[in-house]
Protein backbone atom coordinates (compact mmCIF):
# COMPACT_ATOMS: atom_id res chain seq x y z
CA UNK A 1 0.00 0.00 0.00
CA UNK A 2 1.32 3.56 -1.35
CA UNK A 3 2.06 4.63 2.85
CA UNK A 4 1.66 8.65 1.66
CA UNK A 5 -1.60 7.68 -0.01
CA UNK A 6 -2.81 6.00 3.25
CA UNK A 7 -1.94 9.19 4.84
CA UNK A 8 -3.70 11.66 2.56
CA UNK A 9 -6.70 9.10 2.94
CA UNK A 10 -6.84 9.65 6.99
CA UNK A 11 -5.97 13.76 6.53
CA UNK A 12 -8.72 13.82 3.64
CA UNK A 13 -11.36 12.35 6.08
CA UNK A 14 -10.23 14.47 9.01
CA UNK A 15 -11.64 17.41 6.64
CA UNK A 16 -14.83 15.96 6.44
CA UNK A 17 -15.21 15.04 9.61
CA UNK A 18 -14.28 19.05 11.12
CA UNK A 19 -16.84 20.34 8.87
CA UNK A 20 -19.62 17.48 9.04
CA UNK A 21 -22.53 18.80 10.50
CA UNK A 22 -24.12 16.40 12.94
CA UNK A 23 -27.59 16.07 14.53
CA UNK A 24 -27.35 14.77 18.35
CA UNK A 25 -28.74 10.71 18.11
CA UNK A 26 -29.97 8.63 20.88
CA UNK A 27 -26.86 6.26 20.84
CA UNK A 28 -24.34 5.80 23.50
CA UNK A 29 -21.21 4.09 23.69
CA UNK A 30 -18.55 2.84 26.40
CA UNK A 31 -15.30 4.06 25.67
CA UNK A 32 -13.61 1.82 26.81
CA UNK A 33 -15.09 -0.84 24.80
CA UNK A 34 -14.53 -1.84 21.10
CA UNK A 35 -17.65 -1.99 18.75
CA UNK A 36 -19.27 -3.07 15.70
CA UNK A 37 -21.96 -0.57 14.43
CA UNK A 38 -23.97 -2.33 11.50
CA UNK A 39 -27.62 -1.15 10.05
CA UNK A 40 -29.23 -0.11 7.31
CA UNK A 41 -27.47 1.60 4.43
CA UNK A 42 -27.45 5.31 4.79
CA UNK A 43 -29.14 4.84 8.25
CA UNK A 44 -26.29 7.47 9.70
CA UNK A 45 -23.84 4.88 10.31
CA UNK A 46 -20.63 6.58 9.72
CA UNK A 47 -22.12 10.06 11.24
CA UNK A 48 -22.51 8.34 14.01
CA UNK A 49 -18.94 7.59 14.19
CA UNK A 50 -18.42 11.68 13.11
CA UNK A 51 -20.13 12.41 16.25
CA UNK A 52 -17.61 10.25 18.45
CA UNK A 53 -14.68 11.61 17.14
CA UNK A 54 -15.61 15.34 17.41
CA UNK A 55 -16.68 14.07 20.82
CA UNK A 56 -12.95 12.43 21.54
CA UNK A 57 -11.16 15.99 20.15
CA UNK A 58 -13.64 17.93 22.75
CA UNK A 59 -12.11 16.10 25.77
CA UNK A 60 -8.43 16.58 24.29
CA UNK A 61 -7.96 13.73 22.00
CA UNK A 62 -5.77 15.06 19.54
CA UNK A 63 -6.72 15.10 15.45
CA UNK A 64 -3.39 12.86 15.17
CA UNK A 65 -4.39 10.10 17.76
CA UNK A 66 -7.98 9.70 15.26
CA UNK A 67 -7.12 7.20 12.27
CA UNK A 68 -10.36 7.38 10.00
CA UNK A 69 -10.47 5.00 7.19
CA UNK A 70 -13.25 4.23 4.82
CA UNK A 71 -13.12 1.22 2.99
CA UNK A 72 -15.04 2.72 0.23
CA UNK A 73 -12.87 5.18 -0.66
CA UNK A 74 -11.95 4.67 -4.58
CA UNK A 75 -8.41 5.27 -3.92
CA UNK A 76 -8.14 2.31 -1.76
CA UNK A 77 -8.66 0.02 -4.47
CA UNK A 78 -6.54 -3.22 -4.45
CA UNK A 79 -6.06 -2.78 -0.46
CA UNK A 80 -5.58 -6.29 1.27
CA UNK A 81 -5.24 -8.12 4.31
CA UNK A 82 -1.52 -7.40 3.89
CA UNK A 83 -1.84 -4.19 4.06
CA UNK A 84 -3.42 -3.41 7.50
CA UNK A 85 -0.22 -3.12 9.04
CA UNK A 86 0.34 -0.16 7.60
CA UNK A 87 -2.46 1.41 9.31
CA UNK A 88 -0.50 0.80 12.47
CA UNK A 89 2.89 2.22 10.84
CA UNK A 90 0.95 5.59 9.87
CA UNK A 91 -0.56 5.89 13.47
CA UNK A 92 2.71 5.21 15.18
CA UNK A 93 4.14 8.18 12.37
CA UNK A 94 1.43 10.49 13.05
CA UNK A 95 1.60 10.16 16.82
CA UNK A 96 3.26 9.00 19.87
CA UNK A 97 0.18 8.75 21.89
CA UNK A 98 -2.17 5.93 21.88
CA UNK A 99 -4.42 5.84 18.48
CA UNK A 100 -8.29 5.86 18.04
CA UNK A 101 -8.97 3.67 14.89
CA UNK A 102 -12.36 4.00 12.65
CA UNK A 103 -13.10 1.80 9.66
CA UNK A 104 -15.69 2.16 7.75
CA UNK A 105 -17.06 -0.43 5.62
CA UNK A 106 -14.62 -2.93 6.61
CA UNK A 107 -15.97 -5.48 5.07
CA UNK A 108 -14.88 -5.04 1.61
CA UNK A 109 -11.29 -5.86 2.88
CA UNK A 110 -11.41 -10.08 2.97
CA UNK A 111 -10.03 -11.12 6.09
CA UNK A 112 -10.47 -8.33 8.36
CA UNK A 113 -11.75 -9.97 11.03
CA UNK A 114 -8.48 -11.73 11.73
CA UNK A 115 -7.09 -7.92 11.84
CA UNK A 116 -9.86 -7.05 13.92
CA UNK A 117 -9.48 -9.39 16.85
CA UNK A 118 -5.66 -8.70 16.24
CA UNK A 119 -6.38 -4.80 17.18
CA UNK A 120 -8.37 -5.32 20.49
CA UNK A 121 -5.93 -7.96 21.76
CA UNK A 122 -3.57 -5.61 21.25
CA UNK A 123 -5.71 -2.89 23.60
CA UNK A 124 -6.23 -0.58 20.48
CA UNK A 125 -9.72 1.72 20.48
CA UNK A 126 -11.60 0.17 17.73
CA UNK A 127 -14.77 1.51 15.85
CA UNK A 128 -16.17 -0.76 12.80
CA UNK A 129 -18.91 0.00 10.54
CA UNK A 130 -20.82 -2.19 8.26
CA UNK A 131 -24.18 -2.42 6.66
CA UNK A 132 -24.56 -5.78 3.86
CA UNK A 133 -25.04 -9.48 4.66
CA UNK A 134 -21.15 -9.82 5.22
CA UNK A 135 -22.03 -7.68 9.13
CA UNK A 136 -24.73 -9.83 10.18
CA UNK A 137 -24.84 -9.19 14.05
CA UNK A 138 -24.85 -12.82 15.17
CA UNK A 139 -21.58 -14.24 12.71
CA UNK A 140 -19.93 -10.77 13.66
CA UNK A 141 -19.89 -11.81 17.32
CA UNK A 142 -18.75 -15.26 16.29
CA UNK A 143 -16.18 -13.94 13.94
CA UNK A 144 -15.05 -11.40 16.44
CA UNK A 145 -14.61 -13.98 19.55
CA UNK A 146 -16.76 -11.37 21.73
CA UNK A 147 -13.99 -8.86 21.71
CA UNK A 148 -16.22 -5.89 20.05
CA UNK A 149 -19.89 -5.03 21.38
CA UNK A 150 -22.66 -4.59 18.70
CA UNK A 151 -24.44 -1.16 17.96
CA UNK A 152 -27.45 -1.75 15.80
CA UNK A 153 -28.36 1.88 13.87
CA UNK A 154 -31.48 2.93 12.57
CA UNK A 155 -32.73 5.50 10.12
CA UNK A 156 -33.92 8.44 11.89
CA UNK A 157 -36.89 8.27 14.58
CA UNK A 158 -39.14 10.64 15.01
CA UNK A 159 -37.40 12.44 18.32
CA UNK A 160 -34.24 12.55 15.85
CA UNK A 161 -35.85 13.70 12.61
CA UNK A 162 -37.33 16.57 15.07
CA UNK A 163 -34.05 17.46 16.59
CA UNK A 164 -32.24 17.00 12.79
CA UNK A 165 -34.71 19.71 11.58
CA UNK A 166 -34.41 21.94 14.64
CA UNK A 167 -37.58 21.34 15.86
CA UNK A 168 -38.78 21.60 19.76
CA UNK A 169 -41.13 18.63 20.92
CA UNK A 170 -41.16 19.08 24.60
CA UNK A 171 -44.97 18.72 25.90
CA UNK A 172 -44.94 22.33 26.54
CA UNK A 173 -44.66 22.63 22.54
CA UNK A 174 -46.90 19.98 21.34
CA UNK A 175 -49.52 21.37 23.46
CA UNK A 176 -49.69 24.52 21.68
CA UNK A 177 -51.34 25.28 18.80
CA UNK A 178 -49.55 26.38 16.16
CA UNK A 179 -46.02 24.78 17.42
CA UNK A 180 -48.31 21.35 17.60
CA UNK A 181 -49.38 21.94 14.15
CA UNK A 182 -45.75 22.43 12.77
CA UNK A 183 -45.36 19.05 14.73
CA UNK A 184 -47.99 17.15 12.90
CA UNK A 185 -47.02 18.49 9.83
CA UNK A 186 -43.37 17.29 10.07
CA UNK A 187 -44.86 13.75 11.23
CA UNK A 188 -46.46 13.23 7.60
CA UNK A 189 -43.71 13.86 5.94
CA UNK A 190 -41.63 11.66 8.59
CA UNK A 191 -44.32 8.85 8.08
CA UNK A 192 -44.43 9.03 4.12
CA UNK A 193 -41.03 9.22 3.57
CA UNK A 194 -39.29 7.64 6.58
CA UNK A 195 -36.00 8.81 8.73
CA UNK A 196 -32.91 8.68 6.13
CA UNK A 197 -30.71 11.66 7.44
CA UNK A 198 -29.54 12.59 3.94
CA UNK A 199 -33.29 12.95 2.77
CA UNK A 200 -34.29 15.62 5.03
CA UNK A 201 -33.26 18.59 2.49
CA UNK A 202 -33.80 17.18 -0.06
CA UNK A 203 -36.60 18.32 -2.13
CA UNK A 204 -37.44 14.81 -4.08
CA UNK A 205 -37.29 12.96 -1.13
CA UNK A 206 -39.25 10.22 -2.34
CA UNK A 207 -36.29 9.52 -5.42
CA UNK A 208 -33.63 9.70 -2.88
CA UNK A 209 -35.19 6.62 -0.97
CA UNK A 210 -35.88 4.65 -4.48
CA UNK A 211 -32.16 5.40 -4.90
CA UNK A 212 -31.06 4.15 -1.56
CA UNK A 213 -33.44 0.97 -2.29
CA UNK A 214 -32.20 -0.08 -5.30
CA UNK A 215 -28.39 0.49 -3.91
CA UNK A 216 -29.70 -2.33 -1.02
CA UNK A 217 -31.66 -4.26 -3.99
CA UNK A 218 -28.84 -4.80 -6.67
CA UNK A 219 -25.97 -4.24 -4.30
CA UNK A 220 -26.15 -5.75 -0.71
CA UNK A 221 -28.47 -8.45 -1.58
CA UNK A 222 -28.60 -9.49 -5.46
CA UNK A 223 -25.04 -8.85 -6.43
CA UNK A 224 -23.42 -9.48 -3.13
CA UNK A 225 -25.25 -13.13 -3.17
CA UNK A 226 -24.78 -13.73 -6.74
CA UNK A 227 -28.58 -13.58 -7.66
CA UNK A 228 -29.04 -13.82 -11.71
CA UNK A 229 -32.51 -13.77 -11.52
CA UNK A 230 -33.28 -10.42 -10.60
CA UNK A 231 -36.11 -9.47 -11.45
CA UNK A 232 -37.82 -12.63 -9.16
CA UNK A 233 -35.87 -11.03 -6.40
CA UNK A 234 -37.73 -7.09 -6.99
CA UNK A 235 -41.49 -8.74 -7.71
CA UNK A 236 -40.75 -10.99 -4.35
CA UNK A 237 -39.88 -7.10 -2.40
CA UNK A 238 -42.91 -6.19 -3.80
CA UNK A 239 -45.39 -8.85 -3.14
CA UNK A 240 -43.85 -8.89 0.72
CA UNK A 241 -44.67 -4.82 0.96
CA UNK A 242 -47.96 -5.48 -0.48
CA UNK A 243 -48.27 -8.16 2.52
CA UNK A 244 -47.69 -5.75 5.27
CA UNK A 245 -49.99 -6.76 7.92
CA UNK A 246 -50.08 -10.34 6.89
CA UNK A 247 -49.18 -13.46 7.74
CA UNK A 248 -46.86 -14.76 4.87
CA UNK A 249 -45.61 -18.21 4.80
CA UNK A 250 -42.61 -18.84 2.48
CA UNK A 251 -45.43 -21.62 0.56
CA UNK A 252 -47.51 -18.45 -0.27
CA UNK A 253 -45.10 -16.26 -1.62
CA UNK A 254 -43.80 -18.88 -3.36
CA UNK A 255 -47.50 -19.04 -5.17
CA UNK A 256 -47.72 -15.80 -5.46
CA UNK A 257 -45.07 -15.87 -7.10
CA UNK A 258 -45.76 -18.64 -9.24
CA UNK A 259 -49.27 -16.75 -10.04
CA UNK A 260 -47.66 -13.97 -11.85
CA UNK A 261 -45.30 -15.94 -14.31
CA UNK A 262 -42.23 -15.81 -12.11
CA UNK A 263 -40.48 -19.23 -12.34
CA UNK A 264 -38.33 -19.49 -8.95
CA UNK A 265 -38.18 -22.56 -6.70
CA UNK A 266 -39.22 -22.25 -3.15
CA UNK A 267 -35.84 -22.99 -1.83
CA UNK A 268 -35.15 -19.55 -3.62
CA UNK A 269 -37.63 -17.65 -2.02
CA UNK A 270 -36.29 -18.80 1.43
CA UNK A 271 -32.95 -17.58 -0.29
CA UNK A 272 -33.89 -14.24 -0.98
CA UNK A 273 -36.41 -13.77 2.13
CA UNK A 274 -32.67 -14.71 4.51
CA UNK A 275 -30.86 -12.18 2.30
CA UNK A 276 -33.42 -9.13 2.78
CA UNK A 277 -33.41 -9.55 6.14
CA UNK A 278 -29.58 -9.48 6.30
CA UNK A 279 -29.56 -6.37 4.60
CA UNK A 280 -31.79 -4.76 7.47
CA UNK A 281 -34.28 -4.32 4.81
CA UNK A 282 -37.15 -6.17 6.67
CA UNK A 283 -37.70 -7.89 9.70
CA UNK A 284 -39.70 -10.60 10.84
CA UNK A 285 -42.85 -10.22 13.89
CA UNK A 286 -43.44 -14.23 14.78
CA UNK A 287 -46.94 -15.51 16.17
CA UNK A 288 -45.90 -15.78 19.99
CA UNK A 289 -48.49 -19.13 20.11
CA UNK A 290 -46.95 -20.79 16.85
CA UNK A 291 -44.59 -24.20 17.47
CA UNK A 292 -40.91 -23.08 16.73
CA UNK A 293 -40.94 -24.22 13.21
CA UNK A 294 -44.48 -21.84 12.75
CA UNK A 295 -42.68 -19.19 14.34
CA UNK A 296 -39.66 -19.18 11.83
CA UNK A 297 -41.11 -20.24 8.91
CA UNK A 298 -45.16 -18.14 8.93
CA UNK A 299 -43.80 -14.73 10.43
CA UNK A 300 -44.97 -11.26 9.61
CA UNK A 301 -42.93 -8.83 7.59
CA UNK A 302 -42.03 -5.02 8.03
CA UNK A 303 -39.88 -2.51 6.70
CA UNK A 304 -37.15 -1.17 8.48
CA UNK A 305 -38.13 2.50 7.06
CA UNK A 306 -41.65 3.59 6.40
CA UNK A 307 -40.18 5.58 3.03
CA UNK A 308 -38.44 2.28 1.85
CA UNK A 309 -42.32 0.08 2.34
CA UNK A 310 -44.23 3.66 0.71
CA UNK A 311 -42.06 3.06 -2.49
CA UNK A 312 -44.31 0.25 -3.27
CA UNK A 313 -47.91 0.99 -1.90
CA UNK A 314 -50.55 3.12 -3.41
CA UNK A 315 -53.17 4.75 -1.15
CA UNK A 316 -52.36 2.02 1.85
CA UNK A 317 -51.72 4.58 5.00
CA UNK A 318 -52.92 1.27 6.94
CA UNK A 319 -50.24 -0.48 5.99
CA UNK A 320 -47.88 2.37 6.33
CA UNK A 321 -49.32 3.08 9.92
CA UNK A 322 -48.92 -0.61 11.39
CA UNK A 323 -45.15 -0.65 9.80
CA UNK A 324 -44.44 2.12 11.54
CA UNK A 325 -45.59 1.11 14.94
CA UNK A 326 -44.15 -2.37 14.21
CA UNK A 327 -40.78 -0.39 13.65
CA UNK A 328 -41.32 1.80 17.07
CA UNK A 329 -41.64 -1.09 18.91
CA UNK A 330 -38.72 -3.59 16.55
CA UNK A 331 -35.90 -0.80 17.58
CA UNK A 332 -37.18 -0.39 21.42
CA UNK A 333 -37.50 -4.39 22.08
CA UNK A 334 -35.29 -6.57 19.60
CA UNK A 335 -36.39 -10.11 20.03
CA UNK A 336 -39.44 -9.53 22.48
CA UNK A 337 -42.06 -8.45 19.91
CA UNK A 338 -45.17 -11.14 18.63
CA UNK A 339 -48.33 -10.97 17.16
CA UNK A 340 -50.86 -13.00 19.01
CA UNK A 341 -53.27 -15.17 16.10
CA UNK A 342 -54.99 -18.33 17.42
CA UNK A 343 -58.83 -19.46 17.23
CA UNK A 344 -59.89 -16.78 19.70
CA UNK A 345 -57.13 -13.70 19.24
CA UNK A 346 -56.18 -11.53 16.60
CA UNK A 347 -53.54 -9.00 18.29
CA UNK A 348 -51.06 -7.21 16.22
CA UNK A 349 -48.37 -6.95 18.88
CA UNK A 350 -47.49 -8.38 22.18
CA UNK A 351 -44.63 -6.93 24.01
CA UNK A 352 -43.32 -10.16 26.23
CA UNK A 353 -40.86 -7.72 28.16
CA UNK A 354 -43.79 -5.47 29.35
CA UNK A 355 -46.95 -7.77 29.31
CA UNK A 356 -48.17 -5.00 26.58
CA UNK A 357 -51.14 -5.70 23.90
CA UNK A 358 -50.90 -3.25 20.57
CA UNK A 359 -53.69 -3.02 17.91
CA UNK A 360 -53.23 -0.27 15.43
CA UNK A 361 -56.64 1.15 14.42
CA UNK A 362 -56.98 4.30 11.74
CA UNK A 363 -59.72 5.44 13.46
CA UNK A 364 -61.75 4.82 17.17
CA UNK A 365 -64.87 5.82 15.08
CA UNK A 366 -67.14 2.60 16.10
CA UNK A 367 -64.19 0.44 17.40
CA UNK A 368 -66.16 -1.03 19.97
CA UNK A 369 -66.82 -4.19 19.34
CA UNK A 370 -65.22 -4.99 16.15
CA UNK A 371 -61.52 -7.07 16.11
CA UNK A 372 -59.25 -4.57 17.54
CA UNK A 373 -61.47 -4.07 21.01
CA UNK A 374 -63.28 -7.87 21.11
CA UNK A 375 -59.68 -9.58 20.81
CA UNK A 376 -58.20 -7.01 23.41
CA UNK A 377 -60.87 -8.04 25.63
CA UNK A 378 -60.44 -12.20 25.31
CA UNK A 379 -57.04 -11.95 25.83
CA UNK A 380 -57.41 -9.66 29.06
CA UNK A 381 -59.57 -12.47 30.46
CA UNK A 382 -57.60 -15.05 29.04
CA UNK A 383 -53.87 -14.39 28.83
CA UNK A 384 -51.85 -14.15 32.25
CA UNK A 385 -49.21 -12.45 30.32
CA UNK A 386 -51.64 -9.90 29.52
CA UNK A 387 -51.15 -6.82 32.06
CA UNK A 388 -51.67 -3.45 29.60
CA UNK A 389 -53.77 -2.81 26.14
CA UNK A 390 -53.01 -0.30 23.89
CA UNK A 391 -54.89 1.29 20.36
CA UNK A 392 -52.50 3.01 18.16
CA UNK A 393 -54.09 5.38 15.84
CA UNK A 394 -53.27 7.88 13.39
CA UNK A 395 -54.53 10.64 15.30
CA UNK A 396 -56.80 10.10 17.71
CA UNK A 397 -56.17 9.81 22.10
CA UNK A 398 -58.81 8.60 24.53
CA UNK A 399 -59.18 5.79 27.37
CA UNK A 400 -62.11 3.35 26.46
CA UNK A 401 -63.49 0.82 28.99
CA UNK A 402 -64.85 -2.35 27.48
CA UNK A 403 -66.18 -5.17 29.19
CA UNK A 404 -64.37 -3.71 32.52
CA UNK A 405 -61.07 -4.03 30.82
CA UNK A 406 -59.35 -0.36 30.30
CA UNK A 407 -58.01 0.17 26.91
CA UNK A 408 -55.58 3.37 26.38
CA UNK A 409 -55.59 4.65 22.69
CA UNK A 410 -53.04 7.09 21.90
CA UNK A 411 -52.32 8.66 18.37
CA UNK A 412 -48.95 7.54 16.42
CA UNK A 413 -47.04 10.45 16.18
CA UNK A 414 -47.27 11.43 19.76
CA UNK A 415 -46.85 7.70 20.76
CA UNK A 416 -43.40 7.33 18.48
CA UNK A 417 -42.40 10.56 20.51
CA UNK A 418 -42.61 8.93 23.65
CA UNK A 419 -44.80 11.14 25.25
CA UNK A 420 -47.62 8.47 25.57
CA UNK A 421 -46.00 5.23 26.16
Amino acid sequence: MDFALLKNVVYDQHEIIRNFSITDREYDFDLKANYVVIGLRRAGKSTLLYKLVKDLVNKGIEWDQIIYINFEDERLEGFSSQDFNSILELQAQMSDKKGWFFFDEIQNIDGWEKFARRMADAKEHVFITGSNAKMISREIEQKLGGRYLTKYVTPYNFREFLTAKKMDFSEKSIAGTKSGGKIKRQFDEYFNFGGFPESLELRDKREYVSSVYQKILLGDIATRNNIRNSNALRLMIKKIAESVKDELSYSKLHNILKTVGIKISKDSVIDYTDYAQNSYLIFPVRNYFSKFVEKETTPKYYFNDNGLLNLFLVNEETRLLENLTALTLHNRYQDGLYFLRSQNLDIDFFVEDTGTLYQVAWSLKNISNTRETDSLVVAAKSMKEAKRFVVITFNEESTLEIDGIKIEAFPIWKWVLGICE
